[in-house]
C-alpha cells in the first residue's frame, strides 16, 4: 500500500561537491582548467599518434585508444560538475541519469581492459622480443581493442538493465556529483541487494582479472629486465613500464575502494573524493604520464613543433 501511495520520482538533484560558497568559483576554475588540460592533452596525443607513421604500432595504438577513453570518461562527468558549481542545473532527469551512468560505465570498464591489454603488449615486447611481430600483429591488436570496448558495453548494459527494476521514491537527492550506480541504489525504494551483488561480482571480477593480468605481465617483465646486461635497455624498460604501473595504481586503488568494498546505505563524502581520481584527475594525468617518459612520443612532438615554428 505504501508503494502504491508513494510518488515515483523521474527527476533527481545531484548534490555535487559540498563546499563553502566562497570556494565555488575557485573550484570551478580548477575543474575547468583540469578539463581543458584533459581535452587538449588526450586529443593532442591522439592526433600525434595518428599523424606519425612511426607510432602506428600496437603500443601506441593502445595508448591512443586509452586517450580516447579518458576524453570520453571525463566529458561524461566533468561538464556536469562545472554546471553544478555554478548552481545552473543540479536537476537531472532519470533518462539523462541513465545515459550518464551508461556512458561512464562503458568508458571506465573499457579502460580496465585496455590497461590489461597494454600490460600484455609490454610483456610480449620485452620478454619475447623476437616473437613480438608474430604474436602482437595488427589483427591481434584490433581484436584486443574490440574485446575491450565490447566488454565495457556489456558490463554497463548488465547493470543498466537491472537499474530499471528499481523504483525511486525515498529521496530525489543523489549524494554524488554524477549518476554513480551505488549512489542510485541508496535512494531506491526497491530492495537493491541484487544490484549490489551484481556490482560486486561483475566489477570485482573485471578488476581482479585486469589487475592480475597487469601484475603477472610486469612480474615477468621485471625478471627479464633484471637479467639484461645493458644499462640503457634496463633504464628504457623501467621508464616505460614504471609510467604504466604508476598510472594503473592511481586508477585502480580508488576504483577498488568504490566498487568492491561492502555496501553501505549511508552517505559518504569519502566516496566522492575517491571518485574524483578516476573520473577527473587520472584522465588529465595519463597523457603526461605516458608521453613525457616516452622518447618516441617526445621526439615526434619535437618534430611537429619544429615544423610549425
Amino acid at each position: 500500500m505504501e508503494m502504491k501511495n508513494a510518488t515515483l520520482l523521474t527527476e533527481f538533484v545531484l548534490s555535487g561537491l559540498q563546499c563553502q560558497p566562497e570556494w565555488q568559483i575557485l573550484l570551478f576554475v580548477v575543474f575547468l582548467a583540469i578539463y581543458l588540460i584533459t581535452i587538449v592533452g588526450n586529443l593532442g596525443l591522439i592526433t600525434l599518434i595518428r599523424n606519425d607513421s612511426h607510432l602506428h604500432i600496437p603500443m601506441y595504438i593502445f595508448l591512443g585508444n586509452l586517450a580516447f577513453v579518458d576524453t570520453w570518461s571525463s566529458s561524461t562527468v566533468t561538464p556536469k560538475i562545472l554546471v553544478n558549481l555554478l548552481h545552473i542545473g543540479k536537476m537531472i532527469t532519470f533518462s539523462e541519469c541513465m545515459i550518464q551512468y551508461f556512458s561512464f560505465g562503458i568508458s571506465a570498464t573499457t579502460e580496465c581492459f585496455l590497461l590489461a591489454a597494454m600490460a600484455y603488449d609490454r610483456y610480449v615486447a620485452i620478454c619475447k622480443p623476437l616473437l613480438y611481430p608474430v604474436i602482437m600483429t595488427n589483427r591481434r591488436c584490433i581484436q584486443l581493442l574490440v574485446l575491450s570496448f565490447v566488454g565495457g558495453f556489456l558490463h554497463a548494459l548488465i547493470h543498466g538493465i537491472f537499474l530499471f527494476r528499481l523504483t525511486f521514491c525515498n529521496s530525489k537527492i543523489i549524494h554524488h556529483f554524477y549518476c554513480d550506480v551505488r549512489a542510485l541504489f541508496k535512494i531506491s525504494c526497491t530492495d537493491p541487494s541484487l544490484n549490489y551483488l551484481l556490482v560486486f561480482i561483475f566489477s570485482g571480477s573485471i578488476q581482479i582479472f585486469s589487475i592480475m593480468t597487469i601484475l603477472l605481465s610486469y612480474t615477468f617483465v621485471l625478471f627479464t629486465i633484471l637479467q639484461k646486461k645493458s644499462e640503457k635497455g634496463v633504464r628504457k624498460s623501467f621508464s616505460t613500464c614504471g609510467a604504466h604501473l604508476f598510472s594503473v595504481t592511481l586508477y585502480y586503488v580508488p576504483l577498488l575502494f568504490m566498487y568492491v568494498h561492502p555496501a553501505s546505505s549511508e552517505e559518504n563524502d569519502q566516496e566522492m573524493i575517491f571518485s574524483l581520481f578516476y573520473t577527473v584527475v587520472i584522465p588529465a594525468l595519463n597523457p603526461f604520464i605516458y608521453s613525457l617518459r616516452n622518447k618516441q612520443v617526445t621526439d615526434s612532438l619535437r618534430k611537429v613543433l619544429k615544423r610549425n615554428a
